[in-house]
């Protein structure tokens, strides 16, 4: 990840030394590819090519970005970490579920993620389907995994899940893939294009932010503020994906290029244009930011994810 060049393009008072920023993302990816490790099953056993399609897709690489939002969140509250890991790694499987489903001939129909084919082209549509059911099966039995029983009453871990399972289901995530694919060759209204990237992208993101503010024992100020900057940067990831997708290239990208334009779908680029948008969503990101005023230091991390999203590649 070019985290270096990325942050150079921000103004000079918005952002961290590059080489601090770069070190933590880093840092807290390897925190969670550890814990992915720890946690996932192995492929042995007479369910091993099941289980060997969930790691192809949950090891294919990534950002992580959904873990380190939760962990973030939880640091910004002053709280350790550790125990927050089982509750990462399950939302870290619920993005990549979505992914693998995402990339079906019955949805988006794509063969490239992250640079490799996709789960269906190397090991079928049916068990590809599977493996993503899998995953996100596998997601709740970590949220409700003895480790992540540490340092949480069971009433916030009830709750944890329960925010969780919102912002994927039929009023979130999934909820948001279907209305995105009826609007795809439609006419729709703006108000209607923020409602689908509201519940398909920003759902996930803002329960990620809201799972670490509820382990950090977040008052009902910090719980707001924290669930406005989630709202914010899944508003301000969605945006930069849309561009991204005009602007960046299938190589950059680990996926194809141009898809949006293919399908004929709505995007902030094609209501407002290019220099619009990106003007969108640096508002969306110093929002976010805003939101968290009534945090010290340690939730700089959060301010620096929220300038990385705008600044991404990928």
């Amino acid at each position: 990840m070019k985290f270096e060049a990325e942050l150079s393009s921000l103004p000079a008072q918005t952002k961290l030394m590059p080489f601090e920023c770069k070190k933590y993302l880093l840092q807290q990816c390897a925190v969670v590819e550890h814990a992915l490790t720890r946690y996932m099953l192995s492929e042995e056993g007479p369910l091993a090519s099941h289980i060997k399609a969930m790691r192809y897709s949950l090891f294919a690489g990534g950002k992580r970005i959904r873990p380190i939002l939760a962990l973030a969140a939880a640091e910004a509250l002053h709280a350790p970490t550790a125990d927050l890991l089982p509750i990462a790694c399950a939302l870290e499987c619920i993005h990549t579920y979505s992914l693998i489903h995402d990339d079906l001939p019955a949805m988006d129909d794509d063969d490239l993620r992250r640079g490799k084919p996709t789960c269906h082209v190397v090991f079928g549509e049916a068990e590809a389907i599977l493996a993503g059911d899998g995953l996100l099966s596998f997601a709740f039995e970590l949220l409700s995994h003895p480790d992540a029983q540490q340092g949480i009453s069971p009433i916030a871990q009830l709750q944890m899940i329960n925010i969780i399972a919102q912002a994927i289901g039929p009023v979130g995530m999934v909820g948001g893939q279907s209305l995105d694919l009826a609007a795809e060759g439609q006419s729709i209204s703006f108000e209607h294009l923020r409602l689908i990237h509201g519940y398909k992208t920003g759902a996930l993101i803002t329960a990620s932010v809201q799972a670490g503010a509820i382990f950090g024992k977040a008052d009902a100020k910090q719980f707001t503020a924290l669930s406005h900057y989630g709202m914010q940067i899944g508003l301000a990831f969605q945006i930069v994906d849309d561009l991204l997708d005009v602007e960046g290239t299938t190589e950059n990208l680990g996926k194809t290029a141009g898809a949006d334009a293919q399908r004929n779908k709505a995007t902030y680029p094609a209501f407002f244009g290019v220099a619009k948008t990106k003007i969108m969503a640096q508002e969306a990101v110093e929002k976010a930011v805003t939101a968290l005023e009534i945090f010290d230091a340690q939730a700089e991390p959060l301010r620096a994810l929220a300038r990385y999203i705008y600044t991404r590649n990928n």
